[in-house]
């Protein structure tokens, strides 16, 4: 039995579309987000955006460090698997110049986060985020959305989905510790 070629078009598309689904909902991102050669990276956006407190948190008061920047929400389980490994790299890595900054995109705004937050007893820094932040972020598709900042304040990585612990772990440190022949703000 042979196929007619315009059905065999039609399952080809159906097929690459249940693949790109799977990938799309998979437990762990399909493809690791390598950190980017110094050169290869882009300047992170500026962003201005309000805490818990009212008080304005911008990235660039952040330049200097290596920045973990999360879009999220309290009803993504993705988004709670990662969330208890960003307070342990927030814990771990604090006093060598690493911050982590979530930034929700729960619609009930702060009624929701505030409760997520002290029962997970999240100890960085959430800000509740908006249309123009996920914007300038290249229109944020999907959560969790996290990307890795290096200390001159340019994108190292982006990733999209949920992502392994050790992935992180990784970026974190060689962001952290570049090898010795490296020259900051140049190639690696």
């Amino acid at each position: 039995m042979t196929i007619p070629r315009t059905h065999l078009a039609a399952l080809l598309a159906v097929g690459t579309a249940l693949s790109l689904g799977y990938t799309a909902c998979a437990p762990v991102a399909p493809a690791r987000a390598a950190v980017k050669d110094s050169k290869d990276r882009k300047a992170a956006p500026d962003f201005a955006l309000k805490d818990a407190e009212g008080k304005t948190m911008r990235l660039s008061d952040l330049r200097g460090k290596v920045v973990l920047v999360d879009f999220w929400a309290t009803w993504c389980g993705p988004c709670q698997i990662e969330i208890p490994w960003f307070i342990d790299f927030q814990q771990k890595h604090k006093s060598e110049g690493f911050e982590v900054v979530g930034i929700s995109m729960d619609d009930d705004g702060w009624n929701a986060i505030k409760p997520f937050v002290a029962q997970k007893k999240i100890n960085y820094r959430i800000v509740l985020g908006d249309e123009k932040t996920t914007d300038q972020y290249g229109g944020v598709e999907a959560l969790p959305t996290t990307f890795l900042i290096d200390r001159e304040g340019r994108i190292a990585s982006v990733h999209v989905g949920l992502t392994g612990k050790k992935e992180f772990e990784d970026a974190i440190e060689s962001l952290l510790h570049p090898p010795a022949n490296s020259k900051p703000g140049g190639g690696a």
